[in-house]
């Protein structure tokens, strides 16, 4: 799993091969690493990181984290790309978006129809990927325009789901 993360303001990315509590990850474009990660009280995590040991104290705020090791105190803002968020997963061309597969997979479920009309937020497409199913969600209202992928395709990263355009005029 992929996260995004901006520590302090400055943004890193971390892999996360194996959770915890015998954890492997990568930051950035680092080499694999190692930690076991205890949890001895809610908030409180005991690490074990090259040969060294560190508690971490967790708070969560508004919109990040506030993760105290040592007496450093830092911010934490963590995004996983595969939520949604209005500009995620989508390009806009005018009146017109198009949805895509954030990641490599497969689609198991097609949840429009040309022509069906959807809102900001609402599915279009489910797509498995690394046994974990991502629904692929519409960021603005309107109507389909298209769908491109089938149920049981495989489908590549940012390869075209869906278009979805301005919502139908009334008559």
């Amino acid at each position: 799993m992929k996260l995004n993360l901006a520590v302090n303001g400055v943004k890193q990315q971390i892999q996360i091969l194996v959770p915890a509590p015998a954890c492997r990850f990568c930051l950035g474009r680092g080499p694999e690493r190692s930690a076991d990660v205890a949890t001895p009280e809610p908030g409180v995590y005991s690490v074990l990181l090259d040969g060294r040991s560190y508690d971490a104290r967790v708070e969560r705020t508004i919109g990040h984290l506030v993760v105290s090791v040592q007496g450093h105190r830092f911010e934490v803002e963590v995004r996983d790309p595969r939520r949604w968020s209005p500009n995620a997963a989508s390009r806009r061309d005018g009146d017109i978006e198009t949805v895509r597969a954030p990641m490599p997979g497969k689609v198991v479920r097609v949840l429009v129809a040309p022509g069906d009309t959807v809102e900001a937020g609402q599915g279009v497409m489910v797509v498995e990927a690394m046994k974990m199913q991502n629904e692929m969600k519409a960021s603005r209202s309107g109507r389909v325009l298209a769908v491109a992928a089938k149920e049981g395709a495989t489908v590549t990263a940012g390869e075209v789901l869906a278009t979805i355009g301005s919502p139908a005029p009334i008559a």
